[in-house]
């Protein structure tokens, strides 16, 4: 089930990235232990009165030199087509200018519900700036300080107020739900067709032509698929595919909804650092991942260089030591078939639950191999093992002090789990936990 989305809009300087920060609180300033994660910050989710929900900071789309006007145009754009709610943030200080007027009316025509926020009301002598606000025709202003953190619980309040009422999907436990994801123009939605093996989905060499999600299902050899495409025609006089962040905003819908995620790549163009920050968002959702390196027959080749474009893809997305990798060709259907098996054998692995005793016996028998790690004279001690969830596979240690275990202690416990049970195509989450916890 898809989280509901709120989008964060406004023009420069009105405060938009300080209560995006504010409202995800410290999952934006989360450090991968692994190198080579992209971050970017205009996704993240957050919790309110348990309600789970993605944000859009669209302060951090950039739309190359186009006029302000146009940008806050161009950004708008991309929250309403994304959000189920969006919050406008104003400057009470500043009070309305011709840029709020703009967006105001763009947001007024979007049929969307829209949250209008005054910020920099750091005091209640300052609570009579956001009555102006009133003329944007947005509703009521809300009166709120990102710099203090003030008003933020009666914004929220009135955002998930707006969300959908999204019932949990009934389905087939045995369906397995996959996506494609990648920047544009990597042959997403010929792989769809080859997949397929029909013209469903509309198939151009302009970059950015696919977007919305389509869901199609499929059997192959007695398996029940799903697979989720950014796919679709892009609507006339849309202008905001011209930012590489934006097939982002697509690609993490998808992730969401995937039990799989296969990341493709283009073998002509080789990896740029797009492709990293798409993959980086499959890896933290803790999905099962596999490289897809498509318009492979497009490559002169050797009895090398497949080799050698596997270690590249390997030291830029070290993140995904664990993912296959797979070379195929949408065009010739080259490889195209053994996909399949390796998408159901990685969903496999990441809803795989291993027996207590069995990985306490495999951790206990690593630690007298490698003895744990010692701080200050302290020594880590692992009392208990056992696995906490599935789909990713979350391991829970339970030990005398949670600061003692080292990322590379926790490196080399994952990789003797892995080379007992396999896990390949997912990643697996070890987390420390006091004693008696």
């Amino acid at each position: 089930m898809s989280k509901p989305v709120m989008a964060i809009v406004g023009r420069p300087n009105v405060g938009k990235s300080t209560i995006f920060n504010r409202i995800v609180g410290d999952r934006v300033s989360i450090v991968e232990d692994m190198p080579g994660v992209t971050r970017d910050r205009i996704y993240s989710s957050a919790e309110w009165l348990n309600h789970e929900f993605n944000v859009i900071d669209t302060g951090g789309i950039e739309i190359g030199d186009e006029p302000l006007l146009v940008q806050m145009r161009q950004q708008a754009e991309i929250s309403i087509d994304e959000a189920d709610v969006i919050v406008f943030i104003v400057d009470g200080r500043e009070g309305i200018t011709a840029a709020d007027e703009e967006v105001a009316k763009l947001l007024f025509r979007s049929n969307k519900p829209v949250v209008l926020g005054v910020n920099k009301i750091d005091n209640p002598e300052r609570q009579e700036l956001i009555y102006e606000f009133y003329s944007l025709g947005i509703g009521e202003p809300i009166a709120i300080s990102g710099a203090h953190g003030l008003g933020l619980g009666d914004l929220l309040d009135a955002v998930v107020r707006h969300f959908p009422d999204r019932k949990t999907d009934e389905e087939d436990d045995d369906t397995i739900r996959f996506s494609l994801i990648g920047r544009p123009n990597v042959g997403k939605s010929s792989l769809v067709n080859s997949i397929l093996g029909k013209e469903r989905v509309i198939v151009s060499n302009i970059a950015g032509t696919t977007r919305d999600a389509i869901d199609t299902e499929f059997i192959k050899d007695g398996q029940k698929f799903v697979i989720i495409d950014t796919a679709g025609m892009r609507k006339k006089g849309k202008v905001y595919e011209s930012t590489e962040k934006y097939s982002v905003l697509r690609a993490l819908r998808a992730i969401e909804r995937s039990d799989v995620v296969c990341v493709v790549l283009n073998a002509e163009e080789g990896i740029i650092e797009q492709d990293k920050k798409v993959a980086g968002y499959a890896h933290e959702a803790g999905k099962g991942v596999i490289i897809i390196v498509n318009k492979w027959d497009a490559i002169e080749k050797d009895d090398k260089t497949m080799k050698e474009f596997e270690q590249k893809v390997r030291d830029h997305f070290l993140y995904l030591n664990y993912a296959p990798i797979i070379f195929v060709s949408a065009k010739t259907k080259q490889r195209l078939h053994t996909l399949y098996p390796l998408i159901a054998q990685v969903a496999e692995n990441h809803s795989l639950r291993i027996q207590t005793n069995v990985l306490n016996d495999v951790v206990m028998d690593a630690v007298a191999m490698n003895p744990t790690p010692t701080d200050n004279g302290k020594r880590l001690k692992i009392n208990y093992v056992t696995q906490v969830a599935i789909k990713p596979p979350t391991i829970a240690l339970f030990v005398n002090d949670p600061e003692l275990l080292h990322f590379s202690y926790r490196r080399f416990l994952e990789n003797k789990i892995r080379e007992t049970f396999g896990f390949i195509g997912t990643p697996i989450r070890i987390v420390a936990r006091k004693k008696n916890e």
